[in-house]
C-alpha cells in the first residue's frame, strides 16, 4: 500500500502540495481538512485516523509525541520530520518522493523518518 501524506500547518506549502499531487501523491493539508489551529497531538491523531503519515517541521514536539504514543501503545501511520527553511520546494519534493518510492505504508507505520536522510 502506498503512503498517503498529511501536511500540518507548518508544512502546508501550496506549491509543494501541488507538485506532489501532480506526481500522483495523495497529500492533504491541515486547513482544508478542518484541522487548522489544532494542537500537535490532535494533528497526529487525525492523520492516523485517516491512514496518513504526517509531515512536519515541528521536530521536537512530534518526536516527543511519537515517544509518548509508543510508550502507551498508540499507533500512527508514520511521521516525516524536516528542518524548516532548509530545503527548497523542489528539494523537499525530491526527498519526499524518494521516501515514498522506498517505503510502503506498512513499513512506515509507527516510524519517524527525517527528510535529511533521504537526500
Amino acid at each position: 500500500m502506498t503512503i498517503r501524506l498529511y501536511f500540518d500547518e507548518d508544512t502546508s506549502d501550496g506549491d509543494l502540495l501541488e507538485a506532489l499531487r501532480m506526481r500522483g501523491v495523495d497529500a492533504v493539508a491541515a486547513a482544508p481538512s478542518g484541522m487548522g489551529g489544532r494542537n500537535d497531538d490532535d494533528q497526529l491523531r487525525w492523520a492516523a485516523g485517516q491512514n496518513r503519515a504526517l509531515y512536519s517541521f515541528n521536530r521536537r514536539d512530534f518526536f516527543r509525541i511519537h515517544s509518548e504514543w509508543m510508550r502507551t501503545s498508540q499507533t500512527h501511520c508514520g511521521i516525516v520530520l524536516a528542518v524548516q527553511q532548509r530545503y527548497s520546494v523542489g528539494e523537499q519534493m525530491r526527498r519526499i518522493l524518494r521516501l515514498l518510492n522506498s517505503l510502503t505504508a506498512e513499513e512506515m507505520r509507527d516510524r519517524i523518518e527525517f527528510l535529511s536522510d533521504w537526500g
